[in-house]
């Protein structure tokens, strides 16, 4: 990691009425990194993940994208700020073409402060980078699981983040689709040096792309380090398999 991080976190807590979802959850992504934020369902993954991308409001604790404090920013504030993001169920314009689609998310990126020109001179780019037809006939109809997890980085690209958040890249796809989609973020972040942090629970491709990993469990860090020495430790196997005594011999 680089010495000065682009994404800083530290100390996020967030509470729902008397339950805490996340609990003083601290790390640090530098400039060019992919994080894997890893963890079983109910973790606190996600909402980490939406306190950093401005969906929700932290409890406490602090986010700083490039040293400006941007915890409890609203969503739109952190996109204009540099932060773009892919969502888990992809929900596309279906009466839109994919460049209108990525046009939209350029827009919204921009605060509207581009031309319609510039608008889909940067959608073309983001749909070339997800491997995606920038065609003006092509639509989202008979895009697959595949298809419409490029089209949800298309948009999030097309708002030209310095830091991209990806929701379960590799929900529903079948595992050469996951390969591929993990190959083509590391290529996004490789050609256009973009620090990704890559929010999951499937482990396995994940962990042949990301530098590192914070894994969660009830909310709480319990890893940081490299993949091989997360696949090492033992409290990380026994959040996703168990016990040792639980484990099939």
């Amino acid at each position: 990691m680089s010495a000065a991080p682009l994404l800083e976190v530290a100390g996020l807590t967030k509470r729902f009425g008397g339950f805490t979802a996340v609990d003083a959850v601290s790390f640090a992504v530098g400039t060019g990194e992919i994080l894997g934020l890893l963890g079983p369902n109910g973790s606190g993954k996600s909402t980490t993940f939406n306190c950093i991308a401005g969906m929700l409001r932290p409890t406490a604790g602090s986010v700083k994208l490039a040293g400006e404090e941007i915890g409890g920013l609203t969503a739109d504030e952190t996109c204009r700020r540099g932060i773009g993001r892919t969502f888990q169920i992809p929900r596309p314009f279906r009466g839109l073409s994919l460049l209108e689609n990525a046009s939209l998310a350029a827009h919204y990126g921009a605060g509207g402060r581009i031309t319609r020109e510039e608008a889909e001179t940067r959608a073309r780019d983001a749909l070339r980078l997800a491997q995606l037809p920038d065609d003006p006939q092509a639509t989202a109809h008979g895009l697959g699981a595949a298809g419409l997890k490029k089209l949800e980085l298309a948009r999030a690209l097309a708002t030209q983040p310095r830091l991209l958040l990806a929701d379960e890249s590799l929900g529903g796809l079948d595992t050469g689709e996951m390969h591929q989609a993990a190959a083509m973020l590391k290529r996004i972040r490789d050609e256009r040096g973009i620090t990704i942090v890559w929010v999951e629970h499937i482990m396995g491709v994940l962990l042949s792309v990301v530098d590192r990993v914070v894994v969660l469990d009830h909310g709480a860090v319990i890893f940081q380090g490299t993949p091989e020495a997360a696949q090492a430790d033992e409290r990380v196997a026994e959040v996703y398999l168990g016990p040792p005594e639980s484990r099939a011999a």
